[in-house]
């Protein structure tokens, strides 16, 4: 094989100059789509969150961090941690993540960084949803449910609407009550909601909190260097913000 095809594939070929038995390689130059900047948190932009305030909220609890909004799988694996925001229906995201050539990368941050799932970006990580009837990513084994509209009433027989929206008490799991990220977290503290489906995992261990709508549903999962939440911490107020900060500063 000649030495121009040896050096095809690679993110910018080098360009070698021989001298009698020696050579000297010339600096390699990036590629354009090779990110060398320093990430220190990337935010997954598939088309379907709410970027801004969830960008913003992680800059006002961390300004000495960088965070980028990205949807370059390079940026993904280049930063120290992963925070996979969603919004909107799941087939919808799994079409457009899946469109942006983002689903390994996700999927690889998940099993070897700090992640953080937000609202849909807990629910894609499961198997199945009964949105539109669509598959997950599965790295989880479980479903996707949605509240059950017969089912939907309180203690007193008000009838509950959904989508479950506004805010609600979050109970720590027995076996999560020490995770770093409930760290100067109140048991039952109050997180905002804006869903209609829910989680149900196959393994009750990694559920890490749950709510009540009216019955009890999962709404934080912790595994390993993965954890992920239904409510919307961006969004609510002093627990949120403690939460992304302990994120930020969580080192599993």
């Amino acid at each position: 094989m000649s030495q121009t095809r040896a050096w095809q594939g690679l993110c910018r070929p080098l360009k070698v100059v021989y001298k009698a038995r020696a050579f000297v390689t010339l600096k390699q130059q990036p590629h354009e789509n090779c990110s060398m900047k320093k990430i220190d948190i990337a935010v997954v932009d598939y088309g379907m969150g709410n970027l801004r305030s969830v960008s913003k909220a992680l800059e006002h609890i961390a300004p000495k961090k960088s965070v980028l909004v990205t949807s370059n799988p390079i940026d993904i694996a280049n930063a120290e941690r992963i925070v996979f925001p969603g919004q909107g229906a799941m087939p919808d995201c799994i079409r457009e993540l899946d469109a942006k050539g983002l689903r390994d990368s996700v999927i690889s941050a998940a099993r070897n960084k700090p992640f953080l799932g937000i609202c849909i970006g807990l629910q894609m990580l499961f198997e199945h949803s009964e949105e539109g009837d669509a598959a997950g990513l599965g790295f989880f084994k479980g479903s996707v449910k949605r509240f059950a509209a017969d089912k939907m009433y309180d203690a007193i027989g008000t009838k509950l609407k959904v989508p479950h929206m506004g805010w609600n008490q979050v109970y720590q799991s027995q076996q999560s009550k020490a995770h770093p990220l409930w760290g100067n977290i109140e048991d039952g503290a109050r997180f905002y909601y804006v869903h209609s489906y829910y989680v149900q995992p196959d393994d009750a261990r990694i559920v890490g909190g749950y709510s009540e709508y009216p019955k009890r549903f999962t709404s934080a999962i912790a595994q390993d260097n993965l954890f992920a939440v239904q409510f919307h911490p961006e969004k609510s107020a002093t627990a949120g913000l403690q939460m992304l900060s302990n994120f930020v500063n969580w080192l599993p």
